[in-house]
Parts: C-alpha cells; sequence; structure tokens
C-alpha cells in the first residue's frame, strides 16, 4: 500500500503536471471504484485543478468551485502518466483523468477492487475524510507522546493506526522500529521517556529520507515503480537477510494478512518473537486484514 513518502512523490509529479490545467474528462472502466453520488462525476470536468493534497494515505485533487477528486490507492493501486486519452485497456485499467497534456490511469492489480474514488465538495467534507491521525511533521513530542498513549497498543499496531498516525503503513513502521531500536510488540504505555523520544525521532528522520529519496526519482520520471520493498530497505521484505546494523539475520511476524520483519538483536534484546503468547497479543491487537485496519477512523 502506498503510505506517506509515496503519496508525497505521487503528488510532486503531479503539481508539475496538473496543476493549472482543466481537467477535460473523467473516463471510469469500473464502476466499483466511484464511491460517490453527490457531486456527479462531470461537475469536475472543465475545472481547472488548484492544488494537491495528501488526506493520510489518499491524494486528494482540488479543482475550481472547492470541488476535490480523493483517490485512495488501496493496496494494488497505482497511478500512471501517460499520453493524452490513453486508452483503458486490461482489467487493470480501472480510470482516466484527461488533461491536455497527458493522462493520469489508475490501475489496482487483483479482482478485489479496493482502490477508491471520491467527489466531494468543501473543505469540511474534505477534512470529513481524513482518519484522524497526526502528521508528526505539523505536531511536537508532546503531542506524539498523547497520541500514542491514547490506547495500550503495541508499537507496531500504533504506528500503523490511521486514527493514531497519519500515513504510516506496514513498510514504514518495520523501517522506524529498527531505526529506533524498538521492539514491535513494545506496548505504547509503557515505553521510558527516552525511548519515546527516539521512536519520535527516528519516526521523523525515517519518513525524511524516504521522502527526499523518492521525490528526487519522482523530478526524472512519474514514480510508476511504487512498491513497499525497496532494496535499501533496513528490515522491510528483508527476511533472512543480514541486518545493516548489526549483522543477524532479519525475523518476521506473520500474523493473518501482516507480515513484521525486524532485527531480534537490535529490537528485541536476541528474542525471536515466535511463541503462544505473541499469537494471543496479535489477535487482540491487530486487525486480521490490512483493509479492516485501513477503515479505522476517529469518531
Amino acid at each position: 500500500m502506498p503510505e506517506l513518502p509515496d503519496i508525497s512523490a505521487y503528488i510532486s509529479a503531479l503539481e508539475a503536471r496538473i496543476v493549472g490545467q482543466p481537467v477535460e474528462k473523467v473516463r471510469l472502466a469500473s464502476p466499483f471504484l466511484l464511491r460517490t453520488v453527490q457531486p456527479p462525476l462531470t461537475d469536475v470536468e472543465g475545472r481547472i485543478v488548484r492544488e494537491l493534497r495528501r488526506i493520510g494515505k489518499r491524494i486528494a485533487i482540488g479543482v475550481e468551485g472547492d470541488l476535490w477528486l480523493v483517490l485512495h490507492l488501496m493496496i494494488a493501486g497505482r497511478l500512471l502518466w501517460r499520453a493524452a486519452e490513453a486508452k483503458l485497456a486490461g482489467r487493470k485499467s480501472l480510470a482516466a483523468f484527461d488533461f491536455p497534456n497527458g493522462s493520469l490511469v489508475l490501475t489496482e492489480a487483483g479482482t478485489k477492487h479496493r482502490a477508491s474514488l471520491y467527489i466531494v465538495k468543501g473543505e469540511e467534507a474534505l477534512q470529513s475524510m481524513d482518519p484522524g491521525g497526526i502528521d508528526v511533521f505539523a505536531n511536537d513530542l508532546d503531542a506524539f507522546r498523547k497520541a500514542l498513549n491514547a490506547e495500550n497498543r503495541t508499537l507496531k499496531r500504533a504506528l500503523t493506526d490511521p486514527r493514531i498516525l497519519s500515513g504510516i503503513g506496514n513498510a514504514y513502521s518495520d523501517e522506524i522500529l529498527h531505526a529506533a531500536q524498538l521492539s514491535p510488540i513494545a506496548l505504547t504505555q509503557k515505553l521510558q521517556p527516552e525511548e519515546l523520544e527516539r521512536l519520535f525521532a527516528a519516526t521523523r528522520i525515517t519518513l525524511t529520507r524516504w521522502i527526499t529519496q523518492l521525490r528526487a526519482e519522482a523530478e526524472d520520471e512519474f514514480p510508476e515503480k511504487v512498491t513497499a520493498f525497496r532494496s535499501n530497505m533496513a528490515v522491510h521484505g528483508r527476511y533472512g537477510k543480514p541486518c545493516p546494523r548489526c549483522d543477524e539475520k532479519i525475523q518476521r511476524i506473520r500474523y493473518a494478512d501482516n507480515e513484521t520483519n525486524y532485527c531480534a538483536k537490535c529490537q528485541t534484546g536476541g528474542k525471536v518473537l515466535a511463541d503462544r503468547s505473541l499469537s494471543r497479543l496479535l489477535g487482540s491487537d491487530w486487525p486480521r486484514t490490512l483493509d479492516e485496519l485501513e477503515a479505522l477512523k476517529r469518531r
């Protein structure tokens, strides 16, 4: 699932291409994609794009008249930039947003149709789509502490819960926890002040590093190879490979649809997390699917 750094790269690439351009037409290949009825989709056509925003893991495209196209790519949705009026070919192509200088094409691998498009009007309607998690770059350590301590959750769950923190998912939570040298199953309300400070710093540093790298790549070409598995990641997707800090083999936890990668030596005092009590903890703390986690919203 594209996370904060990936969404930032998409937005950076799109700003250079569509801000100031009119939406000539929106073509849907799948009726399941559009999740709203009012305002009608045709209302955005002919209107000029004024700005783009990130709303959690969503991309919001604002056009004249205070209308917003809000895209949630979910797990397998991806964006492509193609020549104007590009054909929607194959089952993976769900929609095209046509501009004078090219077409933004939305694709989705698989058959579950998780990706979604919403059309909303006004700032209040747009903000209602925000799950409520705080932006770590717009908040200080005290706000970070309060957000994490609102419920006693495992760190893995807290980092990926969209009601707690904005835009972080499975991949970058692994990287953050490795950078902070903290266990994914440590409980938020049992963290020492120094550990919390370390986690806050690691969250900002890790996200900044990846935002900078992915935005730089997007300057050269549209980011069409968005993936949760990158060769220069420290632990995520690197099960069995050496930890870049200590050279011990990376371990993993598997539960339902979720997988967590970590270094036992760096993060858990050498303990491999694979006993029955861990399974019980995961069963009570983690949703069984990423869809279920992503659907969470602050009430």
